[in-house]
């Protein structure tokens, strides 16, 4: 393995990237950069060049903080220090694992020692080799979210603080933040996406002479490494000296009234929620004015600097795509160009464009769509309809809205997130135990209980306790876990029937923004003609959920058995690859089979099975009309779970918002 990186400038194409990254090596100021975009783009290459780039820093000798010897942190660990000079060395690039623990990130305090000895033994953590270089978080979407809260509070704040039972170390933790993500795995939400300063999306090219130069730089790489590096030296020379000089002119750049006036109009503009694009706005237009060697800030540097800073705050809601419109930034940059001398004095700003914008393209079809009323009332269309060569008919989704809270019943061991009772690291505490590992949640009262007895035994003869490790104990805490949602739809030709299928998407989309917020993964299974298709193995990406479910087409037989033994078949896949995330199955269904011969019974055998291995379940119940025939409570009856109608599926059409499901005894006791 070698350790030459890859060169900055041999990377081809991704501008906007390139830009990102150089101006928060510049400015850290700006609070980071999230690189969204798909697998293979180059993007964890771009951000390990990067590091090569940075100058150099000086720090205290042996100090584990890396303190800067000419402005000493005065509350380090490891001080205090002494004036003198300092060791020079690159700065760090650290790179964040996808599975790391909140004790790795901060550092962790050997709370035994503290105790028994009254000794602040400390350890620490990532963000403490980070200071004054480069945290790079790959996959920044799959760390859990109260990591991932804790990693920028620290980049906003630049400190870190380690608490545990009132022995508190805190120490400088400045660096820039680069996080990498792929959407498709899915997002952060709207809060965390909110605290990095810029994003850029980056897709490969599509141009065949440059995708082909990429292969090329990269074959070349991998065949003499030294040798590429040597052929970029003085570029990557070059490049590292104007990052320099572009840090010390930052200070003297001008922030002009009119250039301050346009970023708060077009923040304004676009309704971004709190003030923090502003700030960021205007530091990133001051990084670009540096960037490019001048000394006060253009129209320009405005209009790229909101292009990198506002996308990611302009999500109304979990479905809506990053995205600027561009004609409305420049028409309101144009309007605040010369400054408010010709408004005067105007209390309301001047009116916001059209006033209703359009953060939301409504396209739901015409209720009279010939395609929709093919199935005519029947329970099955033809056999055109059955996925085979003819187009089958794709229904419109109802708009979404709130839905009742379903959940696991029983105490997990999942994730963190909002949906079932688990055993988590936040949360309340329930109970004390013996520690498993490394001590860091410290039940104090239970300690005490447990070394008290013993005082006398151990030949205690002042007011300090005398403590074994035996003793120790940690608090259980009981908070909430997130789960996989996994979807069972009926797009049979008797879903599609009097505009059904519309219902049922909205229903479905509705739960679809559920899960987003209780930050579940989801899958989606769809059964219909002849079989049954994993539509949207489980992800993290509900917006990739709600676009599937956009295309699902409806028509054909009813293979109800096939779903639910497919379903049978993902969830044993998933319970291997993540065994503590436990599963809720969602059948949408009105409950008929017709997909072969004995249909309803053989369904009948397959909801058996999943009932036998405790899935916690709900059938919504999609039949209507005023003759029903009641098969999805029979199937809910078979599954061991609740039957709900699309009607009382509103949170605000039930009186308790909370619905339990109850499994038989005995199906709990074979899922334990």
């Amino acid at each position: 393995m070698t350790d030459v990186r890859y060169p900055f400038t041999a990377i081809v194409g991704m501008a906007d990237l390139r830009l990102g990254l150089l101006l928060n090596a510049v400015s850290p100021a700006v609070g980071g950069v999230l690189v969204r975009g798909e697998k293979g783009t180059a993007k964890s290459t771009m951000v390990r060049a990067l590091a090569g780039l940075l100058p150099s820093i000086d720090t205290v000798p042996g100090c584990r903080f890396s303190c800067d010897p000419a402005s000493l942190d005065q509350s380090c660990p490891d001080g205090p220090h002494t004036p003198a000079g300092g060791d020079s060395r690159p700065a760090y690039l650290v790179e964040l694992p996808v599975g790391v623990s909140e004790d790795r990130i901060v550092g962790s305090l050997d709370l035994e020692r503290a105790l028994a000895e009254g000794v602040k033994a400390y350890e620490p953590g990532l963000l403490a080799k980070a200071h004054r270089g480069v945290l790079y978080i790959d996959e920044v979407n799959l760390l859990q979210d109260h990591v991932v809260d804790l990693l920028l509070d620290a980049a906003a704040m630049g400190r870190s603080y380690v608490e545990r039972e009132g022995v508190s170390v805190r120490h400088a933790a400045r660096f820039l933040l680069v996080g990498t993500m792929n959407p498709e795995e899915g997002e952060l939400r709207p809060q965390l996406l909110d605290r990095f300063g810029l994003t850029v999306e980056i897709a490969a090219t599509r141009e065949p002479d440059e995708r082909a130069e990429v292969v090329r730089r990269r074959l070349a790489y991998d065949a003499d490494p030294d040798g590429f590096a040597a052929r970029f030296a003085a570029e990557e020379r070059e490049l590292a000296e104007r990052i320099t000089a572009a840090r010390e002119l930052l200070p003297s750049v001008l922030l002009t009234d009119v250039a301050l006036r346009q970023i708060t109009a077009v923040c304004a503009a676009f309704e971004v929620d709190g003030l923090r694009a502003d700030i960021v706005m205007a530091r990133t237009a001051v990084a670009l004015a540096a960037w490019e060697g001048r000394t006060e800030v253009s129209e320009q540097d405005v209009r790229k600097a909101a292009q990198l800073a506002l996308p990611h705050r302009r999500r109304r809601n979990p479905f809506d795509a990053p995205g600027l419109d561009e004609e409305q930034l420049d028409r309101t940059l144009d309007e605040h160009a010369e400054g408010p001398e010709d408004d005067g004095p105007d209390p309301d700003g001047g009116p916001d464009g059209d006033g209703g914008g359009a953060p939301e393209p409504q396209g739901d079809a015409p209720d009279g769509s010939t395609a929709a009323e093919e199935p005519a009332g029947e329970p099955e269309l033809p056999s055109q309809a059955q996925g085979g060569g003819s187009k089958a008919p794709v229904a419109s989704a109802g708009e979404p809205y709130r839905t009742r809270l379903f959940k696991v019943p029983g105490t997990g061991k999942g994730a963190q997130g909002r949906r079932s009772p688990a055993e988590t690291d936040g949360g309340h505490t329930i109970r004390s135990r013996r520690p498993q590992g490394q001590l860091s949640r410290l039940h104090l009262s239970a300690t005490l209980q447990a070394a008290a007895p013993h005082q006398a035994a151990r030949g205690r003869d002042s007011r300090a306790l005398v403590l074994r490790k035996d003793d120790f104990r940690e608090q259980v805490r009981q908070g909430r876990e997130s789960n996989l949602v996994l979807f069972v739809v009926d797009a049979s030709g008797s879903m599609a029937a009097r505009q059904r299928m519309t219902a049922v998407k909205g229903a479905v989309l509705s739960l679809l923004m559920d899960a987003y917020q209780r930050r579940d993964k989801i899958g989606m299974i769809t059964f219909r003609g002849s079989g049954a298709e994993l539509a949207l193995p489980p992800t993290s990406s509900v917006e990739v959920g709600a676009a599937r479910l956009a295309q699902l087409p409806t028509g054909g037989r009813t293979p109800l058995a096939a779903g639910l033994l497919r379903a049978h078949e993902t969830l044993r896949v998933e319970r291997m690859r993540d065994p503590h995330r436990r599963p809720l199955l969602v059948v949408v269904t009105d409950g008929r089979a017709t997909g072969g011969k004995d249909a309803l019974p053989q369904a009948g055998r397959a909801a058996g099975l999943l009932a036998a291995q405790g899935v916690a379940s709900v059938v919504l119940d999609c039949e209507s009309g005023h003759v029903r025939l009641g098969l999805a409570h029979t199937l809910a009856a078979q599954l061991n779970a609740s039957a709900v109608t699309l009607d009382d599926l509103r949170a605000e059409g039930v009186a308790a918002l909370v619905h339990a499901h109850r499994p038989s005894s005995a199906s709990i006791r074979k899922a334990a």
